[in-house]
């Protein structure tokens, strides 16, 4: 088995340290913050993903796992070296490589394969290679929040970049069998890029057509059922909601739209993504306002505040940016969501939903949380001052809700 080192302990990062270590291999995963790496070698990994906490601890317990705060350490006899480092957005929409060329200038890998796993623009991984002596791999991650470990396990494709066939195909090795591209690296990292843009413009389009339905009197729901009978399209991304978000969609889009602008190239369709979603947050406020009236004052139920269910990530949340507009007309927000405990923003956390609820003049469904489908009804609008639901995730029972005496204003649909 081989031995890796992991440099940045992240969630694409200790993710990549766990499964590998799961799979057999000796794994070293350096990060620059004490505390998180003290936190991870009692197998605490802080945030909501699962397995990933029991691989960690099984990792431990084995030994072929391990935690360092010397970026030296993990690079010490490795034979690859995998940069999974943060790339957040910068002033102008790019990627911000900082972190990245931070390592680079203090650790020089050597006698092992470099192995960039991090989301970074087209030709990053070529400007590294020529600064390197060793063989430089694009190896774009495509890991979805809480389903990580799964993903990684379990991988839909293994995309290789690479102009030294012995090292792509090495690379290739480490992981389970799954369908695998191997190409140059900037056709690697492109297909990160166009794969996150392209479902976040699914979602931006199934948003227009949900508006669109709102005003034509037309069912979002059998518009996107008989869109998926084709296979041509597919079933994934095809719900509407109040928006995407996260810690990918956003800042991938805004780093593929700044590179496309770099390259003088024309991209009409991408900025329209972004400014579509960037309309769902005042679409879902406008239906707020009209299902509660003046908001000066108004107490709202928020059910969701996370950028979708099965993780705990504020980042980049549609739910906070829908809150954070009811805020500045005067909103009082409460809100409830099972991964948060703590005050968000100009939200004061309730700990049950039906907490949220109480004495709100109407609550709001943010995230596709499975729970709040199954709420009790009756006494969800006993609890309420006005009892109105604005579902902007088209997850709750309309029949049970509507029999219970609460008004339900669905996405997508024509108004009651």
């Amino acid at each position: 088995m081989a031995r890796i080192g992991v440099i940045g302990a992240g969630y694409v990062g200790l993710t990549t340290a766990a499964c590998f270590a799961h799979l057999g291999h000796r794994v070293v995963c350096a990060d620059v913050d004490e505390g998180k790496v003290t936190a991870l070698r009692r197998a605490e990994i802080g945030a909501h993903e699962p397995r990933l906490a029991e691989l960690v601890a099984e990792g431990l317990r084995t030994g072929r796992l391990a935690f360092t705060t010397d970026n030296g350490e993990a690079l010490a006899d490795a034979e690859f070296v995998y940069l999974c480092l943060p790339t957040p957005t910068g002033e102008n929409g790019e990627a911000d490589l900082s972190a990245v060329h931070a390592v680079l200038g203090d650790a020089e890998p050597d006698g092992c394969v470099l192995v960039v796993k991090s989301t970074v623009p087209i030709g990053t991984s070529d400007d590294i290679a020529r600064s390197q002596r060793v063989p430089v791999v694009s190896n774009p991650e495509f890991l979805r929040e809480g389903h990580a470990v799964d993903d990684f396990l379990r991988p839909q494709r293994i995309v290789v970049g690479a102009d030294d066939e012995s090292a792509a195909r090495s690379v290739l090795a480490l992981y389970p069998e799954a369908p695998a591209l191997v190409t140059d690296r900037a056709s690697a990292e492109l297909v990160k890029y166009a794969s996150n843009c392209f479902l976040a413009m699914k979602l931006s389009y199934v948003n227009s057509l949900a508006e669109l339905c709102e005003q034509a009197g037309a069912d979002i729901g059998d518009v996107t059922e008989g869109m998926r009978l084709d296979e041509r399209i597919g079933a994934a991304f095809l719900r509407p909601g109040p928006g995407w978000g996260g810690s990918c969609f956003p800042k991938d889009t805004r780093a593929l739209l700044s590179t496309s602008d770099g390259a003088h190239v024309d991209f009409p369709l991408l900025r329209a993504t972004i400014d579509t979603n960037e309309r769902q947050a005042r679409r879902v406020v406008e239906k707020v306002r009209e299902a509660a009236g003046p908001l000066a004052g108004t107490r709202i139920g928020l059910l969701g505040l996370t950028f979708k269910a099965g993780t705990d990530d504020l980042r980049d949340s549609p739910a906070l940016a829908v809150a954070g507009l009811l805020a500045d007309e005067g909103a009082v927000l409460t809100g409830y969501d099972p991964c948060v405990t703590a005050d968000t923003g100009p939200v004061h956390v309730a700990e049950t939903a039906l907490d949220a609820a109480h004495d709100a003049s109407a609550l709001v469904v943010l995230t596709e949380w499975p729970e709040f489908a199954e709420l009790d009804w009756p006494a969800v609008a006993a609890g309420m001052s006005r009892p109105v639901i604005v579902d902007t995730r088209n997850l709750l029972p309309a029949d049970k809700v509507t029999e219970s005496g609460i008004r339900l204003v669905s996405t997508g649909r024509a108004a009651d």
